[in-house]
């Protein structure tokens, strides 16, 4: 996961107006038609449902029955970044001897460590998370995004944490953008 091997760390935005005296009151997570038999989209609600336990709804047997419909977004897009990274003077062009010092392409002389830019490939893990209120006539009440920069195809993984961080210190101020940690099991 993103940072240190031993911290899970993402980016959570938020937006909310939530209602007063909720506790208690009954959520169901609404499937789009693409998420429908979808095992996928069950294993990563089940994620979901286990970071809205702490909030203090609780899950209705039925669509019908729920004051609060749960929508739930996912995915995982590569792209690529330009990192800064050292280079190793004694493999550098122009390198003439310890201390750093080494020959500039364009001429002259360098000194210190040799830094180089270089492309690298990311992947951006995110779950995003609606709830809309059927007592307001299904008016959005909750939209948060948690993301983290894994590596490609562990989205699985990384998902039980971008759910626990679409809900950290819920309901939270809105418009808030912070960075969750979480430590890793060893």
């Amino acid at each position: 996961m993103a940072g240190c091997a031993n911290v899970f760390s993402a980016q959570l935005t938020r937006y909310q107006q939530w209602p007063e005296q909720t506790a208690g009151a009954l959520y169901w997570i609404q499937p789009d038609a693409a998420q429908q038999n979808n095992l996928q989209f069950q294993t990563f609600s089940d994620a979901v449902r286990a970071a809205l336990g702490p909030t203090g709804l609780v899950e209705a047997s039925s669509a019908s029955q729920a004051r609060f419909v749960v929508h739930v977004e996912y995915g995982a897009e590569r792209s690529r970044e330009w990192r800064q990274q050292m280079v190793d003077p004694y493999f550098y062009p122009g390198f003439v001897g310890p201390g750093f010092a080494y020959r500039q392409p364009w001429g002259g002389w360098g000194y210190g460590p040799v830094v180089e830019s270089v492309p690298v490939i990311v992947t951006r893990l995110r779950l995003s998370v609606q709830i809309d209120d059927r007592s307001q006539r299904g008016k959005e009440v909750y939209r948060a995004s948690a993301e983290t920069i894994g590596p490609e195809g562990r989205l699985g993984a990384a998902m039980p944490y971008l759910a626990r961080a679409a809900f950290d210190r819920f309901p939270g101020m809105n418009g808030q953008v912070i960075e969750i940690r979480y430590p890793l099991p060893r």
